[in-house]
């Protein structure tokens, strides 16, 4: 899988504060935790991300087709931001618009002051499929996000060890991809993105092909993940639930052509109870927009 680097933000809440840990790994300080707990959010008033009056258009058989119309968000550093929406809604095409997988599109797209115009290495993707090459290992397919890049070897092999061991995956570096499960490939693919240490990180349904249990083991990780790289993070998702798990704000969208609906904010701590009365509140509160929508 080609590993793409891109930045995102934190949502400001008044009810909740990071507490930013440090360790030292390989001789380094770096930082590790981020911490939810009663208090604030740091506060930061620039925007990693930002669009406004973004639209896209497809041509299909001759006649235009238009996808997305008129979105308008801003996200800060270091928010956890989750996109829910029905099918054909346009969800996954603004994830690749903000990816810079595709730059023909009308309306701003910029992060971190520059308007968006192709791929760059401090935005990172992942897919719904994990797109590991099976002829090689866990360790070869982590490694293949510097095939562009040119970091010494050296470096290459430290930050590819480390980044497994992040995603719980030590002991499994020479293991083939039919040898582990699903759920460890995601974590492989995950593992690949985060190796170039990416300021935003994109999730297109990561965990929409995993079993129910499997699903909610790694949304734990990646909420995990999240607190410990510090990364702005934007998570294309169907399911809601996982939305009001991982999200500091839900960005519902509206289809044909897609647009922004509202954004609810989820003002809760962490680690989130799915049990307690005002995830199901949320959690409710955002399917009613969901009700009525007719199955395509």
């Amino acid at each position: 899988m080609t590993t793409y680097s891109a930045a995102i933000n934190l949502r400001q809440d008044a009810s909740v504060t990071d507490r930013i840990a440090t360790e030292s790994i390989s001789g380094k300080l770096t930082r590790k935790d981020l911490v939810s707990i009663p208090g604030t959010r740091p506060e930061s008033s620039a925007a990693a991300l930002n669009l406004s009056g973004v639209d896209k258009t497809y041509t299909l058989h001759g006649k235009s087709l238009q996808v997305l119309d008129n979105i308008a968000l801003e996200v800060k550093p270091g928010e956890f931001v989750a996109i829910v929406g029905a099918s054909g809604c346009g969800k996954s095409t603004l994830l690749r618009l903000i990816a810079g997988l595709d730059t023909e599109y009308g309306g701003e797209i910029v992060y971190q002051g520059a308007r968006i115009t192709g791929t760059d290495l401090s935005r990172g993707i992942v897919f719904q499929e994990h797109r590991l090459f099976p002829w090689l290992t866990v360790e070869e397919n982590v490694a293949l996000a510097f095939s562009a890049t040119d970091v010494p070897e050296a470096e290459r092999k430290r930050r590819v060890h480390e980044q497994i061991e992040v995603v719980g995956l030590h002991g499994f570096e020479h293991a083939y991809t039919h040898q582990i499960s699903g759920g460890m490939s995601q974590r492989v693919a995950i593992a690949r993105a985060l190796v170039l240490r990416p300021k935003l990180l994109l999730l297109d349904e990561p965990f929409g092909a995993l079993d129910a249990l499997t699903r909610l083991k790694l949304q734990q990780e990646l909420q995990r993940l999240w607190e410990h790289e510090g990364l702005t993070t934007i998570l294309v998702t169907h399911d809601v639930e996982e939305a009001v798990f991982l999200g500091d704000r839900i960005v519902v969208m509206e289809s044909h052509p897609g647009r922004i609906k509202r954004i609810v904010p989820v003002p809760l701590p962490r680690p989130r109870e799915r049990t307690a009365l005002e995830f199901q509140r949320i959690k409710a509160d955002v399917l009613t927009d969901f009700a009525k929508v007719e199955v395509e």
